[in-house]
């Protein structure tokens, strides 16, 4: 069983090209936070924050990502948990649990695509709403009484 251990986190504009062991860099501006895989087979990790992906919960003194991090990709196979600063190791998941995770994580891309589609799709109202006499202002209903004269 492997010890959690401890990250310090580092808020920066760009990811350095040497990325340090035990260190968690966080670029707010591009929506990411990279690291060291935590088993320590030397591997970058890359987290993107967004609904669909990770969050980042930052409470002024350490940072945590939701939901956990499953290195499936990798070798290793890592799976861990990044909480206030510090990992904390999770099961192994089978090869069916994986694919199944997988599955569900695309299908909550496709929707989130298809959900923001329609909104930048939609075109703003470009009429103007029709008022009723009662919403007419002083006036206009006078206007509207000298014409009818």
């Amino acid at each position: 069983m492997r010890l959690p251990q401890a990250l310090t986190h580092k808020f920066v504009e760009l990811v350095p090209d040497e990325v340090g062991p035990g260190i968690l860099y966080i670029s707010i501006q591009y929506a990411t936070a990279v690291h060291k895989c935590c088993c320590g087979c030397g591997l970058e990790v890359v987290t993107p924050l967004s609904p669909c992906d990770w969050r980042l919960i930052f409470d002024g003194k350490t940072v945590s990502l939701e939901p956990s991090i499953g290195n499936w990709g990798f070798a290793c196979q890592s799976h861990y948990w990044i909480t206030r600063n510090r990992v904390c190791w999770a099961e192994k998941w089978s090869g069916k649990r994986i694919d199944a995770a997988r599955k569900y994580q695309k299908k909550i891309r496709k929707t989130a695509s298809q959900i923001n589609g329609v909104l930048e799709n939609q075109s703003p109202q470009t009429e103007e709403p029709t008022k009723s006499h009662e919403e007419e202002g002083l006036w206009r209903k006078l206007k509207r009484k000298i014409k009818r004269s």
